[in-house]
């Protein structure tokens, strides 16, 4: 069956995760969306960082053009924890759809929401996971870890920021592979998985967890 996600206001991490991979969505134009999880020294590992990066390539591929600038995008909204400041952005930043809606009602949303959940069930097909996608590969995620190094020697990311943003940049290329090497969704979300995993075992993101749940505020160590 189709389901529709109606988001509003804050719609941050595992929130926007679930969205994302709703059959379609309808928010609010006042949401505030994205992946935040760098702050708390973890990256999105609820298929959020598999989404982004499965969008950036089929989205490459329909218009025929380089997977450089999408796979950049979706690492600079994981990377810089970005979040909307309105519905209409979601737009730009790949997180919304062709389909994907947005409504200046709030008190009429959720009604909104079921009727279009409603108008797709008789041409509803459930989408099978994607089994062979071009992997953007390692010499983009080189690339990316080299901007990572000039930040770093710059000061303006922390050497653990670097860490965590290296493996967001492993996963989003399909790990350490030649460019347009076939990899499936599954493949993705087993990366995704092992580098959420490998930094729940890191003191510093522990660190960061117990100073998030203590002050409300990401600490930069």
């Amino acid at each position: 069956m189709p389901v529709v996600a109606a988001p509003y206001g804050l719609t941050l991490g595992g929130g926007c995760e679930f969205t994302m991979h709703a059959t379609a969505a309808l928010a609010h134009a006042e949401t505030y969306m994205g992946l935040v999880e760098i702050g708390a020294g973890l990256l999105p590992a609820g298929g959020g960082t598999k989404e982004l990066a499965l969008r950036a390539v089929q989205t490459a591929t329909a218009a025929e053009a380089d997977v450089g600038p999408f796979i950049v995008r979706a690492f600079r909204n994981i990377g810089l924890a970005r979040v909307s400041t309105c519905a209409d952005e979601l737009y730009e930043m790949g997180l919304w759809r062709e389909g994907d809606r947005v409504c200046m009602d709030l008190d009429g949303q959720l009604g909104a929401a079921k009727a279009y959940a409603l108008a797709l069930v008789p041409t509803h097909r459930p989408t099978p996971p994607v089994a062979a996608l071009s992997a953007p590969g390692r010499s983009l995620a080189a690339s990316l870890k080299s901007q990572l190094w000039n930040l770093a020697q710059g000061g303006q990311i922390t050497p653990y920021e670097r860490t965590i943003a290296g493996k967001v940049a492993e996963i989003l290329c399909g790990g350490d592979v030649p460019a347009g090497t076939p990899v499936s969704e599954q493949h993705l979300l087993d990366l995704e998985r092992e580098g959420f995993l490998s930094l729940c075992g890191e003191a510093k993101t522990l660190e960061r967890i117990g100073h998030l749940l203590k002050t409300g505020k990401p600490l930069r160590n």
